[in-house]
């Protein structure tokens, strides 16, 4: 599995890329794997302003659909519409064409609480 370490990660499995005041989030190859093949995403939180652990959207699999987190409190200015038509990029780069949202962070002092990529290899015993 990867886990690339200029990322941050989340306690659910959501990874973070932060570029000044805008993050922007995905899933962990690790969740990908164990949701299996994935069939679709649905954001529907853009231009709303979400508190971090709040659920911003679902991602369904074959079997399953489970709940996105929002990693850090802000505004989701950007839904990552190329996986409408191929959400099985989520599978197969989820730290590059599979990524879902772009968001406004409105509380950096949460950036602290993100993991390592160590620190979620632990959590997950990788």
């Amino acid at each position: 599995m990867n886990f690339p370490s200029e990322l941050k990660y989340t306690k659910d499995h959501e990874w973070v890329k932060i570029d000044g005041d805008v993050a922007t989030v995905g899933i962990t190859d690790f969740a990908q794997r164990e949701l299996g093949d994935i069939v679709y995403v649905d954001v529907n939180t853009i231009g709303e302003t979400v508190e971090k652990e709040a659920v911003f959207g679902t991602v369904e699999a074959v079997k399953t659909v489970s709940d996105l987190f929002m990693p850090l409190s802000g505004e989701v200015l950007e839904v990552n519409k190329d996986i409408d038509s191929a959400p099985e990029s989520v599978n197969s780069d989820p730290y590059g064409k599979g990524w879902m949202i772009k968001l406004k962070i409105t509380n950096s002092s949460e950036v602290a609480g993100l993991l390592t990529a160590d620190a979620y290899k632990a959590l997950i015993g990788a």
